[in-house]
């Protein structure tokens, strides 16, 4: 059995992962939507103030997993925590404790420096993984909807006052 490791996202990784966004894209029905390119991830993990992080799952020196996360900070518990982007193992690894592995990575990054809370959205449809997050202990928040303001709406939005 080839040898199975979660480490830091490195430099090298960066294609790879790319890769692995648009498959992740691609099972969420929502490959058109993805235009994630190797330098937009390469200046997001790797500027002089990095604001994205990343690990990779790796089975025998081939990645082929991701958890790609940020820091986000609650008001009401006064810490920060931890918002998972993305979480994807390739369908041929899953089931083989890869994406349990990231989550727990990610917990330990929360316990070692006092964050309150690992948050990740998923898929309403997505029932494996759902129900593989309750079966960690993950509860849904399903009396939170999620807005978002994209393209012409966000343009509009984003335009000074007229007058100004």
């Amino acid at each position: 059995m080839p040898e199975q490791r979660i480490r830091r996202v490195t430099e090298s990784d960066v294609p790879a992962v790319v890769t692995l966004v648009h498959d992740l894209a691609a099972y969420e029905n929502a490959a058109r939507e993805c235009h994630l390119t190797t330098e937009q991830l390469h200046a997001a993990l790797f500027s002089e103030t990095p604001a994205l992080f990343g690990h990779v799952a790796e089975v025998g020196g081939e990645v082929v997993g991701f958890a790609l996360w940020f820091l986000n900070f609650s008001t009401w518990r006064g810490t920060h925590g931890i918002y998972l982007e993305d979480l994807f193992v390739r369908p041929e690894h899953r089931g083989s404790g890869l994406g349990k592995a990231l989550l727990r990575t990610l917990a330990q990054e929360c316990r070692e420096h006092g964050y309150s809370r690992l948050e990740w959205w998923v898929l309403d449809w997505n029932a494996p993984a759902i129900t593989f997050y309750k079966s960690l202990g993950a509860v849904p928040m399903d009396e939170w909807t999620v807005f978002r303001l994209t393209d012409g709406a966000l343009d509009r939005l984003g335009q000074p006052p007229a007058g100004r």
